[in-house]
């Protein structure tokens, strides 16, 4: 019997409350399947399980917040089928994981009329757990009008999910939990203080160095254009997959700057998994891992890059994209900066930042020619690598990028 506990999702996440489980006893598992629900200051993560076998107990009931490392359910790895059990390939969301109930209305249905306050409880009565309340905002659904399956009446992602399929336009702007229902306390409000702590820890305590260079992008960019020229807009690359996989490939050279510095010691990683970092709406910001970006060609990198925007924006993200970066790449070039000095997130020992591209004067054969440039930055930690090495990283991501057709 093995266990399985509350993964650290975070460098500065202590606690994370259960908001779903997507399982239940006596049902198989395998590596990767995503079996619960947890709320972070980051949102809704879904927590996968990293063995095979059956679910034995489940030991923390929805809607408790329990410290990392809590035992959060019992698994029997010697039994991988048995008689009754659902052996069918695990869903890849959290609405399809769970067991679903039969549709409901996303309205109540028509009866005698009654007052208002009758026949819509205060929102702040309900019984809804964060992710669902997170989708209901995401899409205007007003939870008031909502029938909850979950125990005594509690309103879950299930829910939430039936109703997006059930109303082609729910709630409103000015609903509870819509964009102009705002409070003290906020999740927005609670990511900032996250974002707060891991930045204020880092600048603590890792000695940062900084270095930029101008790379010429006129190679990649014209690679590009010809690759997308016969493409429908929907497959198209986008520069960003270049300079995501030139930095995955440069790490390679330089080990020094892919791991982590954990009890007092470097820590190279084992692979590369590039940190993204996207924006949320209403803001925010996470850094989810793009797995193994140096192994993977541009199209695949791209569609994986697609994926993870959208699911991060819709507060999707699973718990393996959120520990496992190994570092950060940062591109701010679409809001108008030229050049980015960022701040490592720890445990990692790096950074790399872009910024937008920009029309300047280039010697070309002793000749000032105009030339597509962008800026790349680097912020390393200088108890794992030096400013010689950092150059010569710097150096390794602009000499990829003169050859896209290479990456």
């Amino acid at each position: 019997m093995s266990e399985f506990r509350m993964p650290q999702l975070g460098a500065d996440m202590a606690a994370a409350t259960l908001t779903e489980w997507l399982r239940k006893p006596g049902d198989v598992v395998k590596h990767g399947d995503i079996v619960a629900v947890v709320e972070t200051e980051k949102g809704a993560i879904e927590i996968e399980i990293f063995e095979d076998g059956v679910i034995d107990k489940l030991l923390v009931d929805p809607g408790t917040k329990v410290p990392v490392g809590t035992v959060l359910a019992t698994i029997d790895g010697d039994h991988t089928e048995a008689a009754g059990v659902s052996t069918a390939p695990p869903p890849t969301t959290p609405i399809e994981a769970a067991p679903k109930p039969a549709p409901r209305p996303a309205k109540a249905p028509e009866k005698p009329p009654r007052p208002e306050a009758q026949r819509h409880p205060p929102a702040d009565r309900l019984k809804i757990s964060p992710a669902a309340a997170r989708l209901a905002a995401e899409h205007n659904i007003d939870i008031r009008t909502l029938a909850g399956t979950g125990p005594d009446g509690a309103i879950g992602l299930t829910d939430i999910e039936n109703a997006i399929q059930g109303t082609a336009s729910a709630g409103g702007p000015g609903g509870p939990g819509g964009p102009e229902d705002k409070s003290k306390d906020t999740p927005e409000a609670a990511m900032r203080r996250a974002i707060a702590a891991a930045m204020s820890r880092s600048k603590r305590e890792i000695p940062h160095y900084y270095l930029s260079t101008p790379i010429n992008m006129s190679n990649a960019l014209d690679w590009l254009e010809e690759a997308n020229r016969n493409r429908p807009v929907t497959d198209r690359l986008i520069y960003s997959v270049l300079l995501i996989k030139a930095v995955a490939r440069a790490l390679e050279e330089f080990p020094e700057l892919n791991g982590f510095w954990n009890e007092d010691e470097f820590r190279p990683a084992n692979d590369i998994h590039i940190g993204w970092a996207i924006s949320l709406r209403g803001g925010g910001l996470v850094s989810p891992a793009l797995h193994n970006a140096n192994r993977m060609e541009p199209d695949p990198l791209m569609a994986a890059l697609r994926d993870l925007v959208k699911r991060a924006r819709a507060f999707r993200l699973r718990g393996s994209e959120l520990s496992d970066p190994t570092i950060t790449v940062t591109n701010l070039g679409d809001q108008g900066v030229e050049t980015v000095f960022g701040i490592i997130y720890p445990p990692q020992v790096a950074l790399v930042g872009f910024g937008r591209i920009v029309d300047r004067p280039w010697v070309v054969d002793g000749a000032v020619q105009p030339r597509r440039i962008i800026q790349a930055s680097l912020a390393a930690d200088h108890r794992v690598s030096d400013g010689h090495r950092g150059g010569l990283f710097l150096s390794k991501i602009d000499r990829l990028l003169q050859e896209p057709e290479t990456l």
